[in-house]
C-alpha cells in the first residue's frame, strides 16, 4: 500500500473519532443531564487525546514526506487532500497532548458552567473556569505562533480560517465602520418617520413554531433522513455530513426568533450536507473554513429569509401555522416587521445592519484578552463600554452583555470574524446567484429553492476543502472576499431610492 494510502486510512480514523466527539457535543447541549457533565467531560477529553495522538503519531511525518515525494502519481484531490493532512498534521505538532488534554477538560467545563452562569446572570460564577480556558487558548496561540511564524492571533485564526490574517480583518473592519454609524444613523431615522405598523402579538406556541421550521426546512431541501432539529440554549449546528444535528431556541411572544436562528442554522446543515460524499471522511473533503461556512448560514437567513420574494412565500404559511394569532398583520406589516433595524444587545437576534457592530465588538475584545491587553475579571465592563460605543446601548445584565454567547467558554476564540467575513461573502453569493440563475426570485417567491440551493451545491459545496475561500469567491462571483456587494445589498434594501 502506497503511503498516501495509508494516510487516508489513518485519516478516515481520525474523522470517525472526531464525528463522534462531534455527537457526544451535541448531546451535552441537547439531551444530557447536568449531573453527566464531569463525565462527559472525561469522554471528551479521552476522545481528543486519543485524535490528537494519531494525528502526531511518528510514522505520520515520514509517510507524509514520503507521499509528497510521490506526489506526481496522484490525481487532484488526492493531491489536494495530501496538502490538508499535513495542514492538519502541523496544528497537532504544534501542542503535546497534555495541553490538548486540560483544554478539552477546561472547555468541557467551562461550557456547562457558562450556561448556568447565563440562565443565572452570574459572571462571577463563571470567571475561574474562564480564566482557565483563556489561560490555555494563550498557552496553545503562544506555542502554534513559533511553529507557524504567525502572530498568536493569526496561529488561532487559521484553524477557522485558512490563510487569513488579523491585518486582512482590520482593513475589511475598517471600511465597515467607516460605512455603518452614518448608514444605520439613516436607516433609523427613516424607520421612525414610517407610520407604526401592525406587530404579531403571542403568545405563539412552541409547537407551531417548530412545524412552521420544520416547514421551511423542507422546502429548502434539508434532508431529515440525515439530520435532525432540537432545542439549546444556543443554537448551533453539529454532527457531521451524514447526521446532521441542529438546534434553536424558542420564545413564545417573538416567533421571529426561532424562525431566524432555525433557517440560519438550515444554511449551515446544507452546506454539511452537500459537501463532496466520496471525501467525506477525509480532510479535503470538510467545509474549507467559518467564513464560507457562516456566508451559507448568513445567506439564508439574511439575504434570502428578509427578499421580497421569500415573504411572499412565507406569509401564508405563516399565516396558516400561527392560526392568524398575533392581530390583523398583513404582508407589509410582515415585511417591515423581517426589516426592523434597531440597536439591540443579543448578536444571534441583530438585523443585518447592527450584527457587523456586534461581531467588531468581539473581535476586538478576544484580541485584547489573548493578548493579555483585557483581563477576564474586566470583560464585562469592557463589553458594556463597547455596545455602548458601537450601538449607543448599555446592557443591564451580564446575560445580555458578554455572557450571551458560548464561543469564549468553548475555547473559540478567532471564531468570532469569521460571522462578519461570511456576511460580506454572502451578499457577493446571492448577488452573484441572481444575475447567474434565471428567474431566480420568481423561484422563490413560489416556494421552490433547488435553483438557488443548486447553484450553491455545484458553486461552493461540492468543494469541499479543495478550494480557498478567496478561489471559491472568485470562481463563483468574479472578486474575492470585500465590502462592495455587502454595501450595495444593504443600501438598496433599507435605503432604496
Amino acid at each position: 500500500m502506497s503511503a498516501y494510502k495509508i494516510l487516508e486510512k489513518h485519516f478516515k480514523q481520525i474523522s470517525v473519532l472526531s464525528g463522534a466527539g462531534a455527537i457526544l457535543h451535541w448531546d451535552s447541549a441537547v439531551m444530557m443531564p447536568d449531573g453527566g457533565a464531569d463525565a462527559r467531560a472525561e469522554q471528551m477529553a479521552v476522545l481528543g487525546v486519543i485524535s490528537h495522538e494519531l494525528l502526531i503519531a511518528p510514522k505520520i511525518s515520514d509517510l507524509l514526506d514520503e507521499a509528497e515525494v510521490a506526489a506526481s502519481g496522484l490525481d487532484v484531490w488526492q493531491a489536494r487532500n495530501l496538502i490538508e493532512m499535513r495542514r492538519n498534521w502541523r496544528h497537532a505538532t504544534a501542542v503535546d497532548s497534555d495541553l490538548v488534554e486540560a483544554f478539552s477538560h477546561a472547555t468541557s467545563k467551562c461550557e456547562m458552567e457558562w450556561r448556568k452562569a447565563r440562565e443565572d446572570n452570574d459572571f462571577k460564577y463563571l470567571l475561574p473556569s474562564l480564566e482557565q480556558v483563556i489561560s490555555l487558548t494563550q498557552q496553545i496561540a503562544t506555542v502554534k505562533s513559533e511553529q507557524f511564524d504567525l502572530s498568536p492571533y493569526d496561529a488561532l485564526l487559521d484553524q477557522y480560517e485558512p490563510g487569513c490574517n488579523q491585518e486582512r480583518i482590520d482593513i475589511l473592519f475598517a471600511d465597515l465602520q467607516d460605512f455603518l454609524p452614518d448608514f444605520l444613523q439613516e436607516v433609523l431615522d427613516r424607520q421612525a418617520s414610517e407610520p407604526p405598523f401592525v406587530q404579531p402579538q403571542g403568545p405563539f406556541s412552541i409547537e407551531s413554531q417548530k412545524q412552521l421550521g420544520l416547514s421551511f426546512m423542507t422546502d429548502l431541501g434539508f434532508d431529515f433522513n440525515h439530520g435532525r432539529l432540537d432545542v439549546s440554549h444556543h443554537p448551533f449546528t453539529g454532527g457531521i455530513p451524514n447526521d446532521v444535528r441542529l438546534t434553536t431556541r424558542y420564545e413564545t411572544g417573538d416567533f421571529t426568533q426561532s424562525l431566524m436562528g432555525t433557517l440560519h442554522e438550515t444554511g449551515h446543515a446544507m452546506y454539511e450536507q452537500n459537501l463532496p460524499r466520496d471525501w467525506r471522511l477525509q480532510p479535503v473533503g470538510e467545509a474549507r473554513g467559518m467564513a464560507l461556512h457562516e456566508s451559507q448560514s448568513l445567506l439564508i437567513e439574511m439575504q434570502l429569509s428578509r427578499s421580497d420574494a421569500f415573504l411572499t412565500y412565507a406569509y401564508p404559511k405563516l399565516k396558516a401555522t400561527l392560526e392568524n394569532k398575533g392581530g390583523d398583520w398583513g404582508f407589509e406589516d410582515l415585511k417591515r416587521l423581517y426589516r426592523r433595524v434597531e440597536c439591540g444587545f443579543v448578536r444571534v437576534d441583530a438585523d443585518e445592519v447592527t450584527y457587523p457592530l456586534h461581531v467588531i465588538l468581539r473581535y476586538r475584545l478576544e484580541t485584547a484578552l489573548l493578548s493579555g491587553d483585557l483581563m477576564v475579571t474586566d470583560l464585562p465592563g469592557a463589553w458594556n463600554d463597547g455596545m455602548e460605543e458601537l450601538l449607543g446601548i448599555r446592557p443591564d445584565t451580564d446575560s445580555l452583555g458578554c455572557l450571551q454567547d458560548i464561543h469564549w467558554p468553548g475555547g473559540a476564540i478567532g471564531y468570532f470574524p469569521t460571522y462578519t467575513m461570511g456576511a460580506l461573502a454572502a451578499a457577493q453569493f446571492f448577488q452573484a446567484a441572481n444575475a447567474q440563475v434565471p428567474n431566480l426570485m420568481l423561484d422563490v417567491s413560489e416556494g421552490k429553492f433547488s435553483s438557488l440551493m443548486g447553484w450553491l451545491k455545484m458553486n461552493i459545496h461540492q468543494y469541499g476543502s479543495f478550494k480557498s475561500t478567496d478561489q471559491v469567491l472568485r470562481d463563483a462571483t468574479g472578486s474575492i472576499l470585500d465590502t462592495t456587494a455587502f454595501k450595495e445589498h444593504l443600501k438598496a434594501r433599507y435605503l432604496p431610492e
